[in-house]
């Protein structure tokens, strides 16, 4: 887990009274939420509470019907165009699939952001793909491939080198370890605390693993009857009384977590 100043600050994201709806059916209602700089948030809910949207309403992808997301002290919906563009470079997003065009390589794909937001000569973009692609931890060779060449963790690997091409402070996950075994979801566990450490970055994870609720995330929101109905830490969702809260976090799935609480603190060491 990252190391998180307990200082009173500004939050670097921050949601209030938000509305969203998509095709007549209200999604969130009156949902606030506040993320901390430089913590791991993992946000968790049942099917249809809507986590995705909650992420692609907060980086735009989605046009809230009510309420305000800030990011950076910012209102969102108040920004001009330029100003916009000049926040969405401190985020990057690293969605279910990866999201990675099909028809360029890795590296191609890892210098769209910068295609985009930057003026800078191919030689140092190729530099730059090729420092983010080592970063992910994949091997300088994958950045000529195509991501049909690649295996499912490594085409995540890609669209996690993508995310961080423009040195982000945020970095957005949508559901990182899908589709992963047991043993390459861990390892990117791995990965993403490691890089939070050593760049300092925000995480919001959107993710229904609990393993890694448990040994990535400072703190957990439930998202449940159209608002976030919790926010807290693994110890306190454990403690929780609420009939999903207590299904999902004392379910047959959570042995690990449970496991690692009863050790006490030393077992997050």
């Amino acid at each position: 887990m990252s190391v998180v100043d307990s200082r009173p600050q500004q939050p670097i994201i921050r949601v209030q009274g938000l509305r969203t709806v998509l095709g007549g059916h209200t999604i969130h209602q009156d949902l606030d939420l506040e993320v901390r700089r430089g913590e791991v948030l993992g946000v968790v809910g049942g099917s249809g509470t809507g986590k995705s949207v909650l992420l692609r309403t907060i980086v735009g992808l989605i046009r809230p019907a009510g309420g305000t997301v800030e990011v950076f002290g910012e209102d969102m919906a108040t920004l001009k165009d330029g100003e916009r563009r000049a926040c969405e470079t401190r985020w990057g997003v690293l969605f279910q699939d990866g999201a990675l065009f099909s028809s360029l390589t890795v590296a191609q794909n890892v210098e769209v952001p910068l295609r985009e937001h930057l003026r800078l000569p191919q030689r140092l973009m190729d530099e730059i793909a090729a420092l983010k692609i080592s970063m992910v931890g994949l091997p300088a060779s994958s950045g000529a491939k195509f991501p049909s060449e690649l295996s499912g963790g490594m085409r995540k690997r890609a669209g996690l080198a993508r995310a961080l091409a423009l040195d982000p402070e945020i970095v957005f996950l949508d559901e990182p370890t899908a589709g992963l075994d047991p043993i390459g979801a861990a390892a990117f566990d791995e990965l993403i605390n490691a890089l939070q450490r050593r760049l300092g970055l925000t995480v919001f994870m959107v993710t229904h693993d609990l393993d890694s609720l448990d040994t990535s995330c400072d703190r957990i929101a439930v998202l449940a009857e159209k608002q976030v109905l919790l926010t807290g830490t693994m110890h306190e969702m454990l403690a929780h009384d609420h009939p999903w809260v207590r299904e999902y976090f004392h379910g047959p799935r959570a042995r690990a977590a449970l496991a690692a609480e009863t050790a006490g603190p030393e077992a997050h060491a």
